[in-house]
């Protein structure tokens, strides 16, 4: 439900389906320069144990890296950047012994603006209100695009992480779930072990290679705490996104009560209380830093 570590969850996910990832101790630069000499600029970086984007960051060279290695309070993951031009978040459910179904596609549409040979980047900026909620316009990397004119059409993209507190905007692509999609991530979760729930967050080139599970990877995968992410699309009705959500919510508890009777045990009060305890304080950290 929370705190689990990603480096945890990437070691049980076929090596084929995600991008190239190493795990960094807090303040070890010497690995990190090492290890982004292998992977390779740009390279994202992401906290071991996070969430909703914090501490993401996509990093471009040795000078950044070793800024973020001084500045992140937490161990963290060093990633190969995929540029693949689709980033979906897609959520699956099966009952232990049975075939699965993709519940939930969401794709992201990152925060971006159109030029119009006129005005500058940060002008434009200023004009669009998913940008005013979610960007720092007193930041250096902000500050160093503002001043640009794009000509008349060109997209400029603003932020590359894909989160809604970065400005990317949710959409619903729930009509491609199908048979194709459905029988794909029944056989990727069965090379998964004790995979019953969650969202694949991955990068595709087309859907019709995510069907075939080729030209795509993994960037997370997240677990009982995950949400379908289409109900996040604008102007989706309030009272759907209840339902869908509750939906989940019901067949989350039914194979929990399923596993159960297959040998595996709740956990106690104390230990739920005191790993929620534990991951408030981590994101605390995270948060202050």
């Amino acid at each position: 439900m929370f705190g689990e570590k990603k480096s945890d969850i990437f070691r049980q996910i076929p090596a084929q389906y995600i991008p190239k990832t190493e795990w960094i101790a807090v303040g070890d630069v010497e690995r990190a320069a090492f290890v982004a000499e292998q992977v390779g600029y740009p390279i994202i970086a992401k906290p071991d144990i996070g969430e909703r984007g914090i501490w993401v960051q996509k990093i471009d060279s040795i000078e950044e890296l070793r800024q973020y290695v001084r500045d992140c309070p937490v161990h963290f993951l060093i990633q190969e950047l995929v540029d693949y031009p689709m980033e979906l978040g897609v959520f699956y459910v099966k009952y232990p012994g049975r075939k699965g179904i993709v519940s939930s596609i969401v794709r992201k549409s990152f925060l971006s603006v159109k030029g119009d040979g006129v005005h500058t980047v940060g002008q434009l900026l200023q004009k669009n209100q998913r940008a005013q909620m979610t960007i720092d316009f007193d930041s250096e990397e902000t500050r160093a695009i503002a001043s640009a004119v794009p000509p008349k059409g060109e997209e400029v993209l603003i932020e590359p992480i894909g989160n809604h507190n970065r400005g990317t905007m949710f959409l619903n692509d729930n009509a491609h779930i199908d048979d194709k999609l459905n029988e794909a991530f029944n056989k990727l979760s069965d090379d998964i072990s004790g995979f019953f729930f969650g969202r694949f967050d991955l990068k595709c080139r087309s859907y019709d290679d995510l069907k075939k599970l080729e030209h795509f990877k993994i960037l997370e995968l997240n677990g009982a705490g995950a949400e379908p992410g289409h109900i996040y699309q604008p102007g989706y009705p309030l009272w759907r996104a209840y339902k869908d959500i509750l939906w989940h919510l019901a067949v989350l508890s039914d194979i929990s009560a399923e596993n159960r009777k297959r040998g595996h045990s709740y956990w106690s009060f104390k230990q739920g209380f005191n790993m929620w305890r534990a991951h408030r304080k981590h994101n605390r950290l995270l948060a202050s830093a």
